[in-house]
């Protein structure tokens, strides 16, 4: 057919240039299939629309190839039925300049335009994998924090408990923490509040109270022998020969709350104030404003002033017997400090900020020797105890105390390490930091801190909280703990399930101790005896030594107020069969050695804080408290041996309780040990029974310096409740003093009389209410429900 000339115009590209007329001749040999019939293009539908489509898609991907123009020769014929629609599509296509411009091209590299579609997809499809692979070369040569795994075991997590606590690590907490320029007891609690902070502890709070207390006055107390008229300071040196450096340790000489102002008169040997001995001075002196010598030991101090202040005694001198002190030990020219506070902030004082109506100050055995004329010499086996000879004059002195009253800040830091199944369970761990009594307390509980945490960020968590105190003000009445513990007494209640303390870790190498209250003797037993078994002395080591005995220090509140089970590992340097002569001998306060001085290499530390960390580790950790309700039991058979002192309702209710004690600890705690049968609500309903156990034996009112939790007992040959023993001298005691009154009425003599039944029926109530506890405990799980466990 012949070719068709079509005259069209050609859209110049996006430069603006003329548009140019161009005659394109078609070649004749060329066949063109146009798609579009007549019908098609009278009639829209999907091809046109599919074109559309195409074109719109290509012109915004930049397919169009805007390069040189179509060849002729490539060109198709075009009908001419199809330049013009009845419908003008065509026409109206073309007065679109842009529809023209790329339509006119798109027919003669419609190839080329798929070609480059094709080639762009490729190439962003490269670009997204180089991107792509770049991310992830990244993330995987970038050193991530592996999430960490917690050891397999409790045994596995032990090890790795105890290989973090080394000798050289605490020696070098020590050393930081006595390298401090301010030595004040504020900036001493601010120090461990940032270390806590640093080692990892999420909650840390420092916290103040401003408390009364009874400081050294201006001039140091004196004694004058009105005979001789000699002057002596309380360490025996004479007042006319002190040197500068006496008045530092004579201010150290003091008993804090004394009554304040000057006495005049006798001396009267009491010995150790027992009501023997105060029955054997009352039969044949007048005691009324005489001044008592005193020793400590064997009974609480309080107990002892209050006896005196009863007999009318109007002041005391209080020294240690050098034959009740360890061998090597030289105190014979040493004057010490006491207090007289029995807990916390004092809120009733008399006069200068009193707690007793008598003048009371320490003394050293040199002077006692001297104010005694006894003849007594040597220390040791060979020792022969202090005491004025039978017809020895007795001398008339003048005693002077005074102190001043002072309001100030103690410090307490606090800091948790939270649990996660039981975080309202706290287990309680205790430590001083008011001066250098605490023998290494601070850096031991450092070092702690320091394992344990290290612990959590490898993956371990505990199962009960954590909760690290460092109390201030111990050294005049445990203030900051009482105080911190008065506070927060409504959560510790039903929070608190056990305290450890580090009151005093090493004040000694002679012995290892172990003291616990009786739900945690088998537990304390446990982990001394597995840590004798590497003994720092190559194998000669003593056997375990553990005790219910009355603990000093900061555990009074806990064990007192709130009956806490409590237990402390500590090194001694008295010898464990000295127990009963030594006892009460911590209240006296000397002037302690360093910790670098005691334990050089740190050993002794080193020792008490894995056995310490051993006991918070099980008591944070274990699913059932590590309480054991039997050992309650026997330890109450054990203290009621003398059967001719109580009655047959007594022993049958102590038997009653080992029964039931021993049916609930085989047949309730040990299925909730098996992880079987463990149910977490069975759990906790099972630890609040074992932890609520020792709250049935507090009294109400122990005789002075006496604990409140029968469960502790005083030094003896034989275990007995601490109330049965003074109960016993309850008769006696009335009988000196109502020597000593001009009249008793009857009233108190009845009440004399009553106090060995009130004290029975005390311990009676005690454990009678043990046992329905513990039958409480066995009715709640006795129907439950199996399928849960």
């Amino acid at each position: 057919m012949s070719c068709d000339i079509m005259a069209y115009r050609k859209v110049c590209d996006a430069q603006g240039g003329p548009l140019v007329g161009e005659v394109l001749h078609c070649s004749g040999g060329l066949d063109l299939d146009w798609d579009l019939d007549k019908e098609e293009l009278q009639e829209p539908g999907p091809s046109m629309d599919r074109v559309q489509m195409q074109h719109v898609e290509c012109q915004r991907s930049g397919c169009s190839d805007p390069g040189t123009d179509p060849d002729p020769e490539l060109m198709d014929p075009i009908q001419p039925s199809v330049s013009v629609s009845p419908h003008g599509r065509f026409e109206r296509l073309q007065e679109d300049p842009n529809y023209i411009s790329h339509f006119t091209r798109a027919p003669g590299h419609k190839g080329q335009r798929r070609l480059h579609c094709f080639l762009l997809r490729y190439f962003l499809a490269g670009v997204g994998l180089f991107v792509l692979g770049l991310l992830i070369g990244w993330f995987a040569h970038t050193p991530t924090v592996k999430r960490p795994v917690p050891p397999s075991d409790s045994s596995d997590l032990l090890e790795e408990l105890l290989r973090g606590i080394t000798a050289d690590k605490i020696d070098a907490l020590q050393r930081s923490f006595s390298s401090l320029s301010d030595d004040s007891e504020e900036a001493r609690a601010r120090y461990l509040y940032r270390q806590w902070v640093g080692l990892g502890l999420t909650d840390v709070q420092l916290s103040n109270h401003t408390a009364l207390l009874i400081l050294p006055g201006s001039t140091p107390n004196t004694i004058t022998d009105k005979s001789s008229r000699q002057c002596f300071l309380p360490n025996g040196t004479p007042c006319d020969q002190r040197g500068p450096n006496d008045l530092p340790k004579q201010q150290f000489s003091y008993a804090a709350y004394s009554a304040v102002g000057s006495l005049q008169g006798e001396l009267v040997d009491v010995q150790y104030a027992s009501v023997d001995d105060l029955r054997r001075a009352r039969e044949t002196l007048n005691l009324t404003n005489q001044i008592a010598v005193v020793k400590l030991g064997q009974a609480p101090l309080l107990y002892k002033l209050s006896l005196l202040s009863e007999l009318g005694f109007g002041g005391a001198l209080l020294y240690i017997d050098p034959c009740d002190v360890p061998p090597g030990r030289h105190i014979w020219h040493q004057a010490f400090r006491v207090t007289l506070n029995p807990g916390g902030n004092p809120a009733n004082v008399g006069a200068g900020g009193s707690l007793t109506s008598l003048l009371v100050q320490p003394i050293s055995a040199f002077l006692a020797k001297t104010l005694l004329s006894s003849s007594s010499t040597g220390q040791g086996a060979s020792c022969t105890p202090l005491a004025m000879p039978p017809n020895a004059e007795r001398k008339k002195i003048t005693l002077t105390v005074g102190s001043q009253v002072s309001y100030k800040k103690i410090y307490n830091v606090v800091g948790y390490l939270k649990g996660k199944r039981n975080p309202d369970r706290y287990v309680l761990v205790g430590s001083r930091h008011d001066s250098n009594q605490g023998g290494g307390a601070s850096a031991i509980m450092n070092q702690l801190i320091a394992a344990l945490t290290e612990q959590t960020k490898r993956g371990w968590v505990p199962d009960r909280t954590t909760v690290f105190c460092s109390w201030g003000g111990s050294a005049l009445g445990n203030i900051g703990s009482y105080e911190w513990g008065k506070d927060n007494s409504v959560v510790l209640q039903s929070s608190a399930v056990a305290y450890v303390s580090l009151n005093s870790p090493v004040r000694g190498t002679e012995t290892l101790r172990a003291t616990a209250s009786p739900t945690l003797l088998q537990l304390t037993s446990d982990i001394q005896r597995r840590q004798l078994l590497s003994c720092i002395r190559g194998g000669n080591c003593p056997g375990p030594n553990v005790s219910s005995l009355q603990l000093p220090g900061d555990v009074s509140f806990f064990a007192n107020q709130l009956a806490v089970p409590t237990l402390e590992f500590a090194f001694e340097q008295t010898r464990a069969e000295e127990t009963e002569t030594t006892s009460f001998l911590s209240e006296a306060q000397f002037s302690a050695e360093s910790p670098e001085t005691l334990d050089p290499l740190f050993k002794f530390h080193e020792t008490i804080a894995k056995m310490t960390a051993e006991a918070i580790l099980r008591l944070v950790n274990d699913p059932v408290l590590p309480f054991y309700p039997l050992d309650i039991a026997l330890d109450v058979q054990n203290k009621l041996k003398d059967k001719s002192a109580v009655s047959p309702a007594l022993l049958s209710s102590a038997s009653s309780l080992r029964d039931h004690a021993a049916f609930f600890q085989s047949e309730t705690m040990r299925p909730a040990n098996d992880p079987k049968e463990r149910d977490p609500s069975h759990v906790r309903m099972l630890n609040d029974v074992l932890r609520d156990l020792e709250k049935s034996f507090i009294i109400p009112h122990p005789p002075p310096g006496v604990y409140r939790n029968l469960l502790y007992s005083l030094p003896g040959k034989t275990p007995h409740f601490s109330i049965f023993r003074f109960s016993q001298e309850a008769l006696l005691r009335c009988k000196v003093t109502s020597k000593a009154a001009k009249h008793i009425s009857a009233y108190q003599e009845e009440f004399c009389h009553s106090t060995v039944n009130q004290s029975l029926s005390l311990i009676l109530r005690a454990i009678r209410s043990a046992e329905r506890l513990v039958c409480f405990g066995m009715d709640l799980f006795e129907n439950y429900p199996n399928d849960t466990m």
